[in-house]
């Protein structure tokens, strides 16, 4: 069950898990020992030839959206830089309904709201909205007052000093979520902090005074000093780390999630590269997952235990027993992610072998019928299990980022005998509506008629339901 379940994730609610599980889980660890890494790396491998890009874990770190503090504070550099959003070419063609990415209210349009909930003047609403379509994914105002005010100057015809301009901004940093519209990772934190404090949270003060009094000790994790310096017991430290852990460094993601903006959050499972010469490799976005290893310090308690049974104490077989059941636990857990990641290689490499020219050229009507049975068979895995895989997951390739979906089709068979997957025969229903005389547009009939003449034998309703799909109106709707 546990296999199955890790293997429904996708690459963020994967992270998530991993994480959750060392901090449940003290037998389980982290491993930064190269030759684990390297163990860890073999389902990496190209699947025409070579081996993944030896950049792999920089890719990675890349492509990933952090959604957990800790895992933001490692990625940020010494000036307080946070990472660049990730961002690629999201697929929006013909198929859009196998893709479903949530309600259409958009991350701007929440703050628009909560904008209009306030008693602005004119200037103010316009230097907001600027504001607003200033953030960027993760919610930040990443350009200075001082470039704003320029902007205004230029595009909008005001003359605002930066002091203006940043009594607005502290208008907008009052709206949900908290940390919305700040400049810095610090600024972002302090935000939130204040919101706390401001709803009587006793344990804010404190977070405060180490965000803003010992911010370089609290970027590097450097919690010992933290600790030393404000007296804190082991007890208080624990409890401030986990009031550290309630904090967003990326307030405009967690929006984007709850209100529908998936289209901008999608990080790919894999990577897939096609090289000039037609070779086509891919290697599996492992993101921020470390390697996992069983704590040595727990297997050699169980093994300690278990040598000295004869003369152990109730207390000592309650430590053995607990010990063992972690041990086990974290082996469990290790396993499952190793089938995880040997599933989804074998899965990927199998999609590509069968669609390689579309790997190749990008075209979509290089696109043959595949289906789930098809790659089950290949693998020697369940149709359930390849269901499993395709779910939620994406591919980011040369020609674009797509859901597994995409890849799969079903088929038709031509009067000459050859094999088409239906998403060929909606590439050339759209060239054919493309070319059509807008003044007078081809009925489904005549589309239909057309079609057959160029060697797709469809019916009429066939033709209406994949117009339907592509959303693309009907003829008296499309007359220009």
């Amino acid at each position: 069950m546990q296999v199955v379940r890790l293997l429904e994730m996708p690459l963020a609610e994967f992270e998530d898990s991993i994480r959750m599980e060392l901090d449940d889980n003290p037998a389980l660890e982290s491993s930064t020992d190269p030759a684990d890494m390297a163990e860890g790396s073999d389902y990496g491998d190209a699947a025409e030839g070579g081996d993944a890009p030896d950049d792999f874990a920089e890719a990675s770190e890349r492509q990933d959206r952090e959604d957990a503090l800790e895992m933001a504070l490692e990625g940020i550099g010494r000036d307080d830089e946070m990472p660049t959003p990730y961002g690629n070419t999201v697929y929006q063609a013909a198929d859009n309904e196998e893709m479903v990415f949530g309600n259409t209210t958009s991350f701007y349009d929440k703050l628009k709201e909560q904008m209009g909930e306030l008693e602005l003047t004119e200037q103010e609403q316009l230097v907001m909205e600027y504001l607003i379509g200033s953030l960027d994914g993760d919610g930040y105002l990443r350009k200075s007052l001082d470039s704003i005010s320029d902007d205004l100057y230029i595009h909008q015809h005001m003359d605002l000093s930066e002091e203006t301009i940043e009594q607005v901004l502290e208008k907008l940093q009052t709206f949900d979520p908290a940390g919305i519209g700040a400049r810095t990772l610090q600024e972002c934190l302090l935000l939130q902090i204040a919101r706390k404090e401001a709803d009587g949270n006793e344990k804010a003060p404190l977070l405060r005074r180490v965000v803003a009094d010992y911010y370089p000790e609290f970027i590097k994790k450097h919690w010992h000093k933290i600790q030393d310096a404000l007296h804190l017991s082991d007890v208080q430290l624990e409890s401030l780390k986990a009031e550290v852990r309630k904090l967003n460094p990326k307030p405009g993601a967690s929006l984007g999630e709850a209100m529908g903006r998936n289209l901008q959050q999608i990080t790919p499972d894999f990577i897939v590269d096609t090289a000039d010469d037609g070779t086509v490799s891919f290697y599996i976005n492992r993101g921020q997952v470390p390697e996992l290893v069983v704590s040595p310090s727990f297997a050699d308690m169980v093994d300690a235990y278990k040598n000295n049974r004869e003369g152990m104490s109730r207390q000592e077989k309650e430590a053995l027993l607990y010990a063992k059941q972690k041990v086990e636990r974290a082996q469990g857990f290790i396993d499952a992610v190793k089938q995880r990641r040997h599933t989804l290689y074998v899965t990927m490499k199998a999609i590509i072998d069968w669609q390689r020219r579309y790997f190749q050229e990008g075209d979509e009507a290089e696109l043959k019928p595949m289906i789930l049975k098809d790659i089950a068979d290949r693998t020697g895995l369940d149709i359930s299990t390849i269901s499993r895989v395709s779910n939620m997951k994406y591919a980011q390739t040369r020609w674009g980022t797509f859901p597994l979906r995409h890849f799969f089709s079903d088929g038709m068979v031509t009067q000459d005998g050859e094999e088409l997957s239906t998403r060929k025969v909606k590439v050339a229903l759209r060239e054919l509506i493309a070319k059509e005389d807008k003044k007078k547009p081809m009925s489904d009939e005549a589309l239909t008629a057309q079609l057959k003449a160029e060697g797709y034998p469809v019916a009429r309703r066939t033709v209406a339901k994949y117009r339907e799909q592509m959303g693309i109106p009907v003829a008296r709707l499309r007359k220009g």
